[in-house]
């Protein structure tokens, strides 16, 4: 592997804080009222979770805010944003566009929407652009069984 793409592909930073502006304008958008993984100095709302408040072992409610961690855990996110809009909760996700990962095609497929990011971002306190591209993963609040929202996103995706 050239070293130039080996960042794609790490592991090794996983923590990329959403830049103000661009969540600013989904907040504008879907009313936020948890950031469900955050760190104390990049919460994006007033309740928030961080790592040692476990937002995978918590129940989410009303409309969540994602950006998880980039590594290996980001399944156990998706996975956990997907089950809990069909409960009923919405959940903005901000997601490194990996469309050919198991995760991406198991869970984000099936989101009420996907919104690809246009060129790179400049994620808070880094100087250069992110090496990925991005994508925000909209799963809306919408009560259903695991078995009917898939049905739902057959209908509606092909």
């Amino acid at each position: 592997m050239k070293s130039g793409t080996k960042v794609h592909f790490s592991s090794a930073r996983s923590n990329w804080a959403t830049p103000q502006a661009f969540f600013d304008e989904l907040d504008k958008e879907f009313n936020i009222a948890w950031d469900v993984c955050a760190e104390h100095h990049t919460a994006k709302c007033p309740g928030y979770w961080t790592k040692d408040d476990d937002g995978l072992s918590r129940t989410w409610e009303g409309v969540c805010y994602m950006n998880p961690p980039y590594g290996r855990e980001i399944t156990k996110w998706v996975k956990k944003a997907y089950e809990s809009s069909i409960q009923g909760v919405t959940v903005v996700c901000l997601l490194p566009s990996r469309t050919d990962t198991r995760w991406w095609h198991d869970y984000v497929m099936f989101a009420d929407e996907i919104r690809f990011v246009k060129g790179r971002l400049k994620f808070d306190g880094h100087k250069n652009s992110a090496p990925f591209p991005s994508a925000v993963v909209i799963f809306k609040g919408v009560k259903r069984t695991a078995e009917d929202a898939r049905h739902w996103a057959l209908q509606n995706c092909s």
